[in-house]
Protein backbone atom coordinates (compact mmCIF):
# COMPACT_ATOMS: atom_id res chain seq x y z
CA UNK A 1 0.00 0.00 0.00
CA UNK A 2 0.92 3.69 -0.68
CA UNK A 3 0.98 5.97 2.31
CA UNK A 4 1.06 9.74 1.49
CA UNK A 5 2.68 11.57 5.28
CA UNK A 6 1.33 14.76 3.67
CA UNK A 7 -0.04 15.22 6.80
CA UNK A 8 2.45 14.63 9.04
CA UNK A 9 5.11 16.76 7.31
CA UNK A 10 2.27 19.53 7.74
CA UNK A 11 2.03 18.86 10.91
CA UNK A 12 6.07 18.97 12.00
CA UNK A 13 6.00 22.45 9.93
CA UNK A 14 2.93 23.58 11.62
CA UNK A 15 1.85 24.14 8.42
CA UNK A 16 -2.30 23.81 7.13
CA UNK A 17 -3.66 22.82 3.92
CA UNK A 18 -4.29 26.29 2.67
CA UNK A 19 -0.64 27.62 3.28
CA UNK A 20 0.49 24.63 1.25
CA UNK A 21 -1.76 25.69 -1.53
CA UNK A 22 -0.73 29.23 -1.08
CA UNK A 23 3.06 28.16 -1.07
CA UNK A 24 2.62 25.43 -4.07
CA UNK A 25 -0.18 27.02 -6.08
CA UNK A 26 -2.33 23.58 -6.15
CA UNK A 27 -5.65 23.54 -5.88
CA UNK A 28 -6.92 22.90 -2.16
CA UNK A 29 -9.03 20.19 -3.12
CA UNK A 30 -6.06 18.30 -4.62
CA UNK A 31 -4.03 19.15 -1.25
CA UNK A 32 -7.22 17.76 1.15
CA UNK A 33 -7.12 14.96 -1.16
CA UNK A 34 -3.26 14.23 -0.80
CA UNK A 35 -3.94 14.83 3.01
CA UNK A 36 -6.24 12.26 3.64
CA UNK A 37 -4.49 9.97 1.13
CA UNK A 38 -7.82 9.37 -0.61
CA UNK A 39 -6.02 10.04 -4.19
CA UNK A 40 -5.96 8.11 -6.54
CA UNK A 41 -3.23 9.36 -8.60
CA UNK A 42 -0.57 12.37 -7.78
CA UNK A 43 0.69 14.49 -10.50
CA UNK A 44 4.78 14.25 -10.14
CA UNK A 45 4.80 18.09 -10.85
CA UNK A 46 2.81 18.67 -7.52
CA UNK A 47 5.27 16.04 -5.64
CA UNK A 48 8.06 18.25 -6.68
CA UNK A 49 6.01 21.36 -5.82
CA UNK A 50 5.52 20.28 -2.46
CA UNK A 51 8.90 18.97 -1.54
CA UNK A 52 10.13 22.25 -2.63
CA UNK A 53 7.67 23.68 -0.14
CA UNK A 54 8.14 21.64 2.65
CA UNK A 55 11.93 21.00 1.85
CA UNK A 56 11.71 17.27 1.91
CA UNK A 57 12.90 14.46 -0.17
CA UNK A 58 10.27 12.31 -1.99
CA UNK A 59 10.68 9.54 0.53
CA UNK A 60 10.21 11.83 3.24
CA UNK A 61 6.32 12.29 1.67
CA UNK A 62 5.31 8.90 0.06
CA UNK A 63 6.68 5.32 1.29
CA UNK A 64 5.17 2.07 0.37
CA UNK A 65 4.33 -0.31 3.39
CA UNK A 66 3.83 -3.65 2.51
CA UNK A 67 0.07 -5.51 1.84
CA UNK A 68 -0.53 -8.05 4.47
CA UNK A 69 -1.86 -9.68 1.70
CA UNK A 70 -0.71 -10.46 -2.01
CA UNK A 71 -3.02 -8.35 -4.65
CA UNK A 72 -2.29 -9.90 -7.10
CA UNK A 73 -1.67 -13.52 -8.26
CA UNK A 74 2.03 -14.67 -9.23
CA UNK A 75 2.33 -15.53 -13.08
CA UNK A 76 4.58 -18.40 -14.05
CA UNK A 77 6.93 -17.71 -16.90
CA UNK A 78 4.61 -20.49 -18.85
CA UNK A 79 1.82 -18.28 -18.56
CA UNK A 80 3.65 -14.75 -19.52
CA UNK A 81 5.11 -16.60 -22.50
CA UNK A 82 1.50 -17.46 -23.45
CA UNK A 83 0.32 -13.79 -22.67
CA UNK A 84 2.20 -12.39 -25.47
Amino acid sequence: MIRILLSTRLGERRWTQADLARATGIRPSTINDLYHEIAERVNLEHLDLICEALDCNLEDLIVRVPNSEPRTKSRTGNELAHSK
